[in-house]
């Protein structure tokens, strides 16, 4: 019988259970997306207990449909949306408000109070992020300020917090009975609430935060073994392997030397550096945990975040009805040579790196009566690439490794009109690998290496194979005049939102 391994991928629009085979290729999967919940513009939640539901109907959809039974599985592996946030009652399971999701932009008011001492980098040297709407900890103080009765409750060791790692080992390892709670090192550094040196909780930052100590999950490794499944469909299998989804991704796109990088292309956009054992600072980007295997020293990544790239499609199709599928935007931007100078910026909800101002807001500029439906379509797909672009010089400039080329993965990068710009604009090599699910196989990997099913990452370096690469084509002088009409652009989204 052949050994697998699964992974859960709980991401922001679906859940997933991917099977995974010894040689790091899918074997099966169930898939189920769940509500985006929008109660005033800029808020964003998910329904914990529709999310814990669909984790439960993936992973037997994926049994039924590959024919295996719980003694098949190896062990299993969690990657997840990072930042959401998640509050609930220990002795009922019950969630004491919706997830607040990482998109959400409700904790402004909180961001602007906490960065009046200090300034919005007060906490950086602690944990390597700017104080932004981002992040975990503004999040559970919102709902901890918001909702009756939650404080005090979360004082009294009643509540627990988690990222949506924790939340679904919690519920899979027994919930209310005897439910392990955990997250790893590569979640807790989205929190705001971690030391990056010490990889533990962070009595200064939780202070200022004004998040108690006594509702927060252990902080272990991303690659052990937490707990064991208990009254679901899978029983006894080891849940070993837990990783925020873009580290995930760097795992999985075996980006193990230092310099060495991926762009994840889904909701939003995220590119991730190695940087090795120690953490990099930077003011324009994010200094996280890449990883850390059992209990081997962390490695450590610069991240170049970006809120809204798929996202932009996604605004095409549902908002404005131009397109009916995402596929269809690449189809639509082909009927064009180029965007007629029109220039799109999707600061939704602000701009993430490497700008982080809430205040910006979504811009599309050069329209004239020669502008089509073709223009616009591009011009979104090519923000993409620009906002790419804006990461690497700023990480090209902190870590002093300049790219030698891009590994690439998420919904996007079937794009190839995208792809070949992105080669284009970045002056390297763009590189699609022959598995394109790496968030979940890197997930399945750590889960797998901490079992005994792979013996190290260079079983991970092995397995990974190239699909395909565009290589620049487009004149750099030109890549130049118009990555200075995009900037431009970005400038006047600036201060556009005003204080409430």
């Amino acid at each position: 019988m052949a050994d697998y391994v699964g992974a859960i991928d709980q991401g922001t629009s679906s859940s997933r259970f991917i099977i995974f085979d010894t040689d790091g290729n899918i074997v099966q999967v169930g898939q189920r997306e769940h509500e985006q919940i929008h109660p005033r513009p800029g808020w964003v939640e998910h329904n914990p207990d529709e999310i814990r539901l669909r984790i439960r109907e993936v992973i037997a959809e994926a049994l039924a449909r590959g024919g295996l039974r719980s003694r098949d599985i190896k062990a299993i592996g969690i990657t997840n949306q990072r930042e959401t946030t998640v509050l609930w009652d220990k002795n009922t399971g019950e969630a004491v408000y919706n997830a607040i999701v990482w998109q959400d932009t409700r904790t402004a008011p909180l961001v602007a109070e906490l960065s009046r001492d200090g300034g919005p980098d007060r906490l950086r040297a602690i944990c390597g992020l700017p104080l932004s709407t981002y992040f975990s900890g503004p999040k559970a103080r919102w709902i901890l300020d918001n909702v009756d009765g939650v404080r005090e409750r979360a004082e009294a060791g009643d509540i627990l917090f988690g990222t949506m790692d924790t939340y679904v080992i919690w519920n899979l390892t027994g919930g209310t009975d005897g439910g392990v709670h955990v997250t790893d090192v590569t979640n807790a550094s989205r929190t705001m609430l971690m030391d990056l040196r010490t990889l533990d909780w962070s009595d200064e930052a939780l202070d200022v935060i004004g998040v108690p100590k006594a509702m927060l999950p252990q902080i272990r490794s991303s690659s052990e073994v937490y707990g064991e499944t208990r009254r679901t469909v899978l029983e006894d299998v080891p849940i070993a392997g837990a990783f925020g989804d873009q580290q995930a991704a760097l795992f999985g796109q075996a980006c193990f030397e230092p310099g060495t990088a991926k762009n994840t292309y889904g909701t939003g956009s995220f590119l991730l550096v190695n940087t090795g054992n120690d953490p990099v600072p930077s003011e324009k980007l994010l200094t996280t945990v890449a990883y850390k295997i059992g209990d081997q020293d962390a490695v450590y990544a610069l991240e170049g975040a970006i809120a809204v790239t798929g996202a932009g499609v996604q605004w095409l199709r549902d908002q404005l009805g131009i397109i009916r599928t995402a596929p269809e935007s690449e189809d639509l931007a082909k009927t064009v040579r180029d965007t007629g100078d029109v220039y799109f910026v999707p600061a939704f909800s602000g701009l993430f790196a490497p700008y982080w101002r809430d205040d910006a807001r979504g811009l599309l500029i050069g329209l004239t009566a020669y502008t089509n439906r073709g223009h616009i379509a591009r011009a979104v797909l090519e923000s993409t690439a620009w906002q790419s672009r804006e990461v690497v010089d700023a990480a090209n400039e902190a870590a002093e490794a300049p790219f030698r080329e891009l590994r690439v993965d998420g919904g996007m990068v079937g794009n190839e009109l995208l792809m070949q710009f992105q080669a284009d604009v970045l002056g390297v090599p763009t590189i699609r690998p022959k598995v394109s699910e790496t968030t979940a196989l890197g997930a399945a990997y750590a889960a797998g290496i901490a079992c005994g099913v792979w013996q190290s990452a260079e079983d991970v370096t092995r397995n990974w194979g190239e699909d395909k690469r565009w290589e620049p084509q487009m004149d750099s002088a030109e890549v130049e005049q118009r990555y200075g009409r995009w900037k431009e652009a970005v400038q006047r989204t600036f201060g556009w939102a005003k204080p409430e």
